[in-house]
């Protein structure tokens, strides 16, 4: 499973696949919420709104892991730690990654899809990668069997 060179890391990172954020609730449960988010500034941002109970498990418990895979078999694996950037508020910081997060995953429909909402408090987190591997796809050797 041969891992993906920085560039084409960047440009999976980039396009406008989901990523998985698994944190962990206030029982120490594993919570998985599918996302949207930028990958800038060495982490990755996400936008949760205010009554988001994921932003609440982040908030109490830095540490996340994120999937981040596409269907081609293209995959990147996070574990992170989070910090608040910006408590739930209106117009702060997070609206200029929010609309960049829009436009990459709605497209032309982006703007108006946001510009709907944006009287909903947000709040901003900035992931900040431990570990980080990728995958171009394909199989592992150790997953082989000889006979393969």
């Amino acid at each position: 499973m041969p891992a993906m060179t920085q560039d084409q890391i960047n440009a999976f990172l980039h396009s406008d696949v989901l990523c998985r954020l698994a944190c962990l609730d206030e029982e120490g449960h594993p919570y998985v919420v599918p996302c949207w988010f930028t990958y800038a500034d060495g982490g990755f941002y996400v936008v949760p709104r205010a009554r988001s109970a994921w932003a609440g498990y982040l908030q109490r418990e830095p540490r996340v892991s994120l999937c981040i895979d596409a269907e081609s078999g293209e995959r990147v694996l996070v574990k992170g730690e989070a910090q608040v950037i910006e408590e739930p508020n209106v117009g702060g910081r997070w609206v200029e990654i929010a609309r960049e997060m829009a436009r990459r995953y709605r497209g032309d429909d982006g703007r108006a899809y946001l510009d709907k909402t944006m009287n909903e408090p947000r709040w901003l987190f900035f992931i900040r990668p431990v570990e980080m591997v990728s995958s171009a796809g394909g199989w592992a050797k150790r997953y082989k069997h000889s006979q393969w």
